[in-house]
């Protein structure tokens, strides 16, 4: 019989993001995360003293993945237009990603002592971001924090929508650019509807 290779608290970690994604907050749970992985509990309390330990290394993991990693990656853009646009088309397309579908999952228990304050200094660095990137293209702060709004609100309606009703969201390549044109615009545009 082969020898089990130990888990680590990584891989616990990544399993209750995993199961976060899939269950939302109370689909994190020891004995069914111990069991997808082929695990006792006592593997478990190896590495953690508690659920709510867990718990907050799934939501310090899925903090660094979808907001920490993706800046420093999108950072790689060049700036302006163009990595504005990448980073609203990235995370448009990427809203399957298991960082995605936990931010629905967490966005349905906000009030959770655990969970509020993550998802705040989340959300706050991530308007914060992309204030930045609309000031880059020269809007005014009051401006950039408006569409910076504007597009997170958006990507947050996509990314609901699309688990929601998936065969009713347009994520198509043109959808992707006038969702763009329209954020960035600064004229009266028709194609836009901007006035």
């Amino acid at each position: 019989m082969p020898s089990r290779q130990r888990l680590t608290a990584s891989d616990w970690t990544t399993a209750a993001l995993e199961a976060l994604a899939e269950g939302g907050l109370a689909a994190i749970a020891i004995e069914p995360i111990a069991t997808r992985l082929g695990a006792t509990k006592g593997s478990f309390y190896w590495h953690f003293s508690s659920r709510e330990e867990l718990v907050t290394a799934a939501l310090e993991l899925w903090e660094r993945v979808g907001t920490d990693d993706a800046i420093t990656e999108i950072e790689a853009e060049p700036g302006g237009l163009p990595r504005l646009h990448a980073l609203i088309v990235g995370a448009v397309e990427g809203h399957t990603s298991d960082a995605a579908r936990a931010e629905l999952a967490l966005q349905a228990t906000a009030r959770h002592p655990l969970v509020g304050p993550v998802l705040g200094r989340v959300t706050r660095r991530r308007l914060d971001y992309l204030a930045e990137q609309f000031t880059e293209l020269g809007f005014p702060p009051g401006e950039a924090a408006r569409r910076a709004q504007l597009a997170y609100a958006s990507y947050l309606g996509v990314a609901q929508l699309a688990h929601a009703t998936p065969d009713e969201v347009d994520l198509s390549a043109e959808y992707l650019e006038t969702m763009v044109r329209t954020l960035t615009a600064t004229t009266s545009d028709p194609s836009t509807g901007v006035v």
